[in-house]
Formats: C-alpha cells, sequence, structure tokens
C-alpha cells in the first residue's frame, strides 16, 4: 500500500525543515491525502488500460474487461483470450500486447510483485521490463502501492509545474534540473512528489 497519512506527514514536515518554502506551502495548502493503489499485478493492468485515453473511456473498459475475467482477475485468462474478445472489452491492439507481456511475465514467475528488489532502481528495472510501462509508470506504482518513500517521478510534468511553483522558479524545471533540486530531500522525495501535485493548481498558493 501506499504511504499513510501519518508517513505523508513525517516526511513532509521533515522536507519543510530543509527548506522554508515547503514549510510555508504547507501552512497555506495543508497535507496532501495519502494516494493508495492495491500492490499486484491488477494495478499495472489497470494502468495499461488507462494509457492515452479519457478517464471515462478507461473506467468502461475496465468495467468490461473485469466482468470478462471476472473478480480475481487471473493472468492466466487473458493469455488463453482472442484478439476479438479483448477487442469487445475495447482494448485495442497494442493495449493487448502490453497486458499479455505483464501476464507471460507473471504467470511465468519472471516479475513476482510480492518480492521486488529493495533497491528502487533495481525495481523500476524490474517493472519497466512489461512492454508498455516506462518509468513514470514503474514508479508511480512502487509510490502508491508500495509506499517507497523516496520515489521521486522528475519526468512528472505536474511535479515539474509544482516545484516552479514551491520554490517560484523562473520557469520550469527540466526533469534533469527537477532530479537536482530533490537531492538535498532523501529519503522524503516521495511524500515530496505527492506535495507538489497537491499544490499544482492549488488556490491556497
Amino acid at each position: 500500500m501506499g504511504l499513510t497519512a501519518q508517513q505523508i506527514k513525517h516526511h513532509l514536515d521533515a522536507v519543510g525543515q530543509l527548506e522554508p518554502r515547503f514549510a510555508n506551502a504547507l501552512e497555506r495548502a495543508g497535507y496532501p491525502e495519502p494516494r493508495i493503489r492495491p500492490r499486484g499485478y491488477a494495478t499495472l493492468m489497470r494502468t495499461i488500460v488507462g494509457q492515452q485515453v479519457s478517464v471515462a473511456a478507461a473506467a468502461s473498459m475496465w468495467r468490461k474487461f473485469e466482468d470478462y475475467l471476472g473478480p480475481d482477475l487471473p493472468p492466466e485468462k487473458v493469455l488463453e483470450a482472442d484478439f476479438d474478445t479483448l477487442r469487445a472489452c475495447g482494448l485495442s491492439r497494442q493495449k493487448q500486447g502490453y497486458m499479455r507481456s505483464l501476464c507471460e511475465l507473471v504467470v511465468t514467475g519472471a516479475l513476482d510483485f510480492e518480492a521486488l528488489p529493495a533497491d528502487d532502481e533495481e525495481a523500476i528495472a524490474r517493472l519497466t521490463q512489461i512492454k508498455g510501462i516506462g518509468r513514470w509508470s514503474a514508479e508511480i506504482y512502487l509510490l502508491f502501492a508500495e509506499g517507497r518513500t523516496d520515489i521521486w517521478p522528475a519526468g512528472d510534468l505536474a511535479v515539474q509545474a509544482g516545484l516552479h511553483k514551491l520554490l517560484d522558479l523562473p520557469e520550469r524545471p527540466s526533469e534533469k534540473r527537477t532530479r537536482e533540486l530533490a537531492e538535498p530531500w532523501r529519503p522524503h522525495r516521495g511524500a515530496t512528489a505527492i506535495f507538489t501535485w497537491h499544490c499544482y493548481n492549488n488556490p491556497a498558493l
């Protein structure tokens, strides 16, 4: 599971001691709500369904997909399904390919969601073996489903925009600069990322 409200508060208070502008923003915007997803392959399956489509379209596809698979979402059933069956759920050929990649890794035991490497970079490398899962998706999974405390999705545009606002920077920082700025905040960067999303477009700031 993801970081709890208590953990988020602890980590953000620590960052606030290091960076007065964060402390000021915390007073004005308050602490963000936890963002928690279930651990396991179904969460990444849902990520694949939601790629490059609207929230409403993704929800519709997921409902049809769940109706077909059943509540346990067995990966074997995805591998057994033919193209037309999955297409009837609204899944494109590309999405089906990504799903099959994920399910093959799970069924063969090549990817065990209960035993991902403890090192964050190694865990990201393991997850990005899945076709269609890039670094950002892997980072979001590790933050929201595993609650890893130092995940920092520096390539996320909202994280960059949030830092632009929080640190009163002259322009939105690049991915490289976003990584550099966050180095002093280790090992609290996961909660910091959640706070940047909370502050992005927040009227209190």
